[in-house]
């Protein structure tokens, strides 16, 4: 089962200890951070979160967040001096942060594979589709020019490209959004990839084609038995494939828990905001969709105290609490984690009595 790390931001439960034997993908204390002329982005601040074979992680939050950056420090792909990075990433055991480039390199692609949000830039333009598959399934595999030409072949029969022995041969900008979104999986997929990264993977598509992308990734998740991150700003999406969601802001996790707790009974008051700016297609709505008031904050400036109470409507209600201290990212139970400084009966009655009622 996917799950986050027994660890509070401020010193609470002791995290478990990462194993070869535990998920696949441990990710510990992860911190990301741009040294820049205006300060510091910490883009990534304290993060922590597992994902076993079999199971999906939905990472969710409003750009900035830290959703893509998270992606990117997993599959080393952050240009070299750029990023600080310190904390754990432990892809069956072994330690990605500070592991040579060249070992990242052989890892990627082979044990763990990225769907880029944007197929026509993460594609070379140069290079024909097929082209582009060939060689990434002959860097980690001794195979002849034909028989990786094949395999580019079948792949994109797989996934549900038509005619692919002739498609094989065109190159990104023939193909239409949907076609290419399917061309960059059957490249992710061209070495049988443990783990899948899917960073915002239908966005610009139309809602037929979403839905094809969507069924896509889990049919071949089933095959392959992966372990599958899906990040998006789109809770329908992960309402769809996710078992596990990690809810974002401001660098850090506010709240995570298993899809139906998010959906049904969420404890964060960033949670509920998202929750009740999502249409609504099963139920009629009375009011109209409420928008979170206000704006992601700078990473160079986080607010003190709890990073959302300049848009909380409900920071005021343990004194100064909320503007002067860092909420524990603690355990609620049952694998129900939460950064906020509300009380438990003060949730519940909020919940069920304003928020509730209005999605």
């Amino acid at each position: 089962m996917s799950q986050i790390s027994e660890n509070s931001l401020e010193g609470g439960v002791e995290t478990r200890p990462a194993s070869a034997g535990g998920p696949f993908l441990q990710v510990r204390e992860l911190r990301v951070h741009f040294p820049t002329d205006d300060g510091v982005v910490r883009s990534v601040d304290n993060l922590s979160f597992d994902v076993d074979r079999g199971r999906t992680l939905g990472i969710v939050g409003e750009s900035g967040s830290g959703k893509s950056v998270t992606s990117l420090s997993v599959m080393g792909l952050h240009k070299a001096g750029t990023a600080k990075i310190t904390g754990e990433i432990l892809l069956d055991g072994q330690n990605l942060v500070g592991l040579h480039p060249d070992k990242v390199r052989q890892l990627r692609g082979k044990r763990m594979a990225m769907i880029f949000q944007d197929p026509l830039s993460a594609m070379h333009p140069f290079y024909t589709v097929g082209t582009q598959i060939i060689e990434a399934y002959r860097v980690h595999n001794r195979v002849s020019k034909a028989a990786a030409r094949k395999h580019a072949i079948d792949l994109l029969g797989r996934v549900g490209i038509p005619n692919p022995t002739s498609r094989v041969d065109d190159y990104p900008h023939q193909f239409s959004g949907g076609m290419r979104q399917r061309a960059m999986i059957a490249m992710a997929l061209s070495c049988d990839p443990e783990l899948l990264i899917a960073d915002e993977p239908t966005t610009a598509l139309d809602v037929t084609v979403q839905a094809q992308i969507l069924d896509l990734i889990r049919d071949l998740q089933a095959e392959f038995n992966s372990a599958v991150i899906i990040i998006t700003h789109d809770l329908g999406v992960v309402a769809e494939l996710a078992d596990d969601i990690m809810v974002m802001y401001a660098g850090r996790a506010v709240e995570y828990s298993s899809a139906e707790n998010i959906f049904n009974s969420p404890q964060h008051p960033y949670t509920w905001g998202l929750l009740g700016s999502m249409p609504r297609l099963d139920r009629e709505r009375s009011e109209r969709l409420q928008p979170i008031k206000g704006s992601p904050p700078s990473l160079i400036n986080v607010p003190e105290g709890c990073p959302f109470n300049p848009r909380c409507a409900y920071a005021g209600r343990n004194g100064d609490l909320s503007f002067t201290q860092r909420p524990e990212f603690r355990d609620l139970g049952g694998g129900h984690h939460i950064a906020c400084h509300l009380g438990a009966e003060d949730r519940l009655r909020i919940w069920d009595e304003e928020i509730r009622p209005k999605l």
